[in-house]
């Protein structure tokens, strides 16, 4: 199975900008976005069931804000919007399908770059996704979870990492959160197959950052440990230009 995540940065710009056409070459069985800043009314739904997918969205409440979208070729067996908390899921951060024995978490985390207080709630959300998904692994322990995480893991997850000291996104809090996510038994699967520096999934606007290669390793797939020898590649995909992130792929057996 191919499994797709692309933060989108507003799904109908995106398919201003090709998505369709790229998705339609690309063809994951499974396709999870981030920051669709869309209402469910608003998302093209019978495009993509006519690229073959079920849709599965849910948006936050703001309109033009947030959101999470699970497409798949084959109809889930379970699905579930949100963690079950109002805070986080009024702003639609976290979308589970069921499809078979895997459950495919596709998660948002939020940014913590407008100030002291976002960057609170940030923190709370993560300690509150990773108790979260250990329930869920106790009845369901073959996840794949993958998103925006809003964090870059190593130094090698980020450009110049001795500049970005203090800068939400690296701190030393977050690591350590990646830290403990990790060892919880989750597997970083693009690591698994490429341990090569200057490998990113997201660019500022600003700057020429892309076009110079200033990036941020955000975007992940992570799979628990009893799927890690079913993992047959992981890659990003930067040839994909509909957004300021880039998409990451998963290929499992």
């Amino acid at each position: 199975m191919k499994f797709i995540s692309y933060n989108v940065n507003g799904i109908r710009s995106a398919i201003d900008k090709g998505l369709l056409e790229w998705l339609q070459q690309s063809d994951p069985d499974v396709f999870c976005i981030q920051e669709s800043k869309a209402q469910p009314e608003q998302i093209d739904t019978r495009a993509m069931r006519a690229l073959g997918y079920h849709s599965y969205i849910h948006s936050a409440e703001k309109k033009g804000y947030s959101g999470v979208c699970i497409f798949s070729k084959r109809e889930p067996d379970y699905v579930q919007a949100g963690m079950g908390i109002d805070r986080y899921d009024s702003e639609g951060r976290v979308l589970r399908v069921d499809i078979g024995s895997i459950s495919v978490v596709d998660v948002y985390v939020p940014s913590g770059t407008t100030g002291d207080v976002r960057q609170e709630f940030k923190m709370d959300f993560l300690e509150v996704f990773l108790k979260w998904l250990s329930e869920l692994r106790k009845e369901r322990p073959n996840v794949i979870v993958c998103g925006d995480f809003n964090i870059c893991h190593k130094p090698i997850d980020i450009n110049h990492p001795e500049r970005q000291v203090g800068v939400s996104g690296f701190l030393p809090e977050e690591r350590e959160w990646m830290d403990r996510w990790q060892e919880s038994g989750m597997v970083d699967t693009f690591r698994e197959f490429d341990q090569s520096a200057e490998k990113y999934s997201w660019w500022s606007y600003r700057f020429r950052a892309r076009e110079r290669n200033a990036g941020w390793r955000i975007d992940y797939f992570w799979v628990s440990d009893t799927l890690k020898d079913k993992l047959d590649n992981a890659t990003i995909m930067t040839e994909a230009v509909h957004s300021d992130h880039c998409p990451v792929c998963l290929w499992i057996h």
